[in-house]
């Protein structure tokens, strides 16, 4: 997988510069903060997808910075990683429910860190894709809602002015504008009007040489 942007918050240097040595190994991009505040003022200002948290630190813990991340809203989705020694269920169900993706028990080793951080690598992934798919859908949209609303049309001619000033044969914009695609016919009126009298004429003229 390619490298990721991760933010490692804990208050322990010795643990800090553990988590950081790893991951900086294994090729990721790493970002350090020893408390809860410097954490959000890293967090605003770099927007890294992913934070790995100790839950217990001096001011605000790991719990609150999780909360702080779930309240602000972004483009892209940011994946919170406890680190904790507690067991208790009640305290997993805690941090779960103020936003945290996952959570490791320390101690903890380097394999079970990295596989952590690679779920959570393919989450943040899965996000990314369906925000630019989301983005090309309203981008999309946005082509076809041109058609909603009143378009300058040429009183002698037919054609049509787009935003940019130009003008443009109707087929032509809405090839441009949509995905929509042609096939041409003849409708009734325009049969008897235009195509019914000349096989008309034709025959005739036909029963008239006879």
């Amino acid at each position: 997988m390619a490298s990721l942007k991760v933010l490692v918050v804990d208050d322990e240097p010795s643990t800090r510069s553990y988590v950081t040595r790893v991951l900086e190994n294994a090729g990721h991009d790493v970002l350090a903060a020893g408390n809860g505040a410097e954490a959000i003022e890293i967090w605003e200002r770099e927007r890294p997808p992913l934070v790995m948290t100790d839950w217990v630190m001096p001011g605000m813990d790991g719990e609150a910075l999780c909360r702080h991340i779930r309240q602000e809203r972004t483009e892209r989705y940011t994946y919170v990683i406890m680190l904790t020694m507690r067991e208790d269920q009640q305290d997993v169900v805690a941090g779960l429910e103020a936003g945290a993706d996952d959570y490791i028990k320390k101690p903890f080793d380097k394999h079970e860190l990295l596989l952590r951080v690679r779920a959570g690598q393919r989450v943040i992934d899965l996000e990314t894709a369906l925000g630019d798919r989301i983005s090309q859908l309203e981008e999309a949209l946005g082509r076809v809602r041109t058609l909603e609303g009143i378009l300058p049309t040429c009183a002698y001619c037919g054609r049509i002015r787009d935003e940019e000033g130009d003008w443009h044969e109707l087929e032509t914009y809405i090839r441009t504008t949509t995905r929509a695609e042609f096939s041409h016919g003849v409708c009734p009126e325009c049969a008897e009007e235009h195509i019914l009298p000349h096989l008309r004429r034709g025959k005739t003229d036909g029963d008239e040489s006879a």
